[in-house]
């Protein structure tokens, strides 16, 4: 396997799989403004290019497959999405109106935003000691890149509501028991595993495999059809929440590692 771009997010290829990893263990895998450009960018390649028939997304190390939105850049004013393309949504993932197929490989922790990435993904195979879930509420935010309405879709509901209102973690176990992932392996053989899943989609047609992904998800014109009442709604309750005391307060008690003393203000 050749690294072709060993940044925030380094791109390689394997045969008709391109496999994306997030290069920011220093920050937990969080992402930034910089690596949602870079997903965007390596996501729409994949989609000109005729010789990538599936994406293999991960993170690096074995702590954290992604644990979200980098809150201390989010504290400067700075946000996760891709400049220019910010209708990609989260990380230049959660929203991309891609046709190629992708495989979440989850090392570690997928928490806030890298949970929404696993839900926006085709696939998923989890570490054993990989986690799942959405602490928005305890930084006094929803989870707004897909997870409140896509959650409840891929898993019970009564799962969903009870990481969604308690923000508590799943493991990879309960996340197979659930389907929310597809396979549990071994800790270090995630990649080994999604790659291998990767081989048997890619040795499909390519043009059949990626209509199926288009119908099965709904998308035409770039956009899933059935999803836009829930974005919408998504965005109102998001753009009332985020001018809250309570938002700043989040944020403010994550930098200085303290609990949140909350006003619901």
């Amino acid at each position: 396997m050749t690294d072709l771009a060993p940044t925030s997010l380094s791109v390689a290829r394997e045969d008709h799989v391109l496999v994306l990893t997030i290069e920011r263990p220093q920050a937990r895998n969080a992402a930034d403004a910089d690596l949602a450009t870079r997903m965007a960018d390596a996501l729409d390649e994949a989609d000109r290019d005729r010789e990538v028939r599936c994406v293999v997304i991960t993170g690096s190390g074995d702590k954290a497959f992604c644990a979200g939105a980098d809150l201390k850049a989010v504290g400067r004013g700075e946000f996760p999405l891709p400049a220019g393309r910010e209708h990609y949504g989260f990380a230049g993932v959660t929203q991309h109106p891609t046709s190629t197929p992708l495989i979440a490989a989850v090392n570690g922790m997928a928490l806030g935003g890298g949970a929404e990435i696993v839900l926006a993904c085709d696939l998923a195979v989890a570490a054993e000691s990989a986690t799942f879930g959405l602490p928005e509420v305890k930084r006094g935010l929803i989870a707004a890149a897909g997870g409140v309405f896509r959650l409840p879709e891929q898993v019970p509901p009564k799962v969903a509501m009870r990481m969604m209102l308690t923000g508590e973690p799943i493991g990879a176990a309960e996340a197979l028991r659930w389907g929310l992932v597809n396979e549990v392996v071994p800790d270090g053989h995630a990649l080994d595993a999604a790659l291998r899943l990767a081989a048997a989609v890619a040795a499909n047609a390519p043009l059949a495999v990626q209509a199926s992904k288009r119908l099965a998800w709904g998308k035409a014109d770039g956009q899933i059809s059935r999803e836009q009442q829930s974005w919408e709604r998504n965005q109102a309750e998001m753009t009332a929440i985020v001018g809250s005391s309570d938002v700043q307060e989040g944020v403010l008690a994550f930098i200085e590692k303290r609990p949140p003393v909350w006003t619901a203000g």
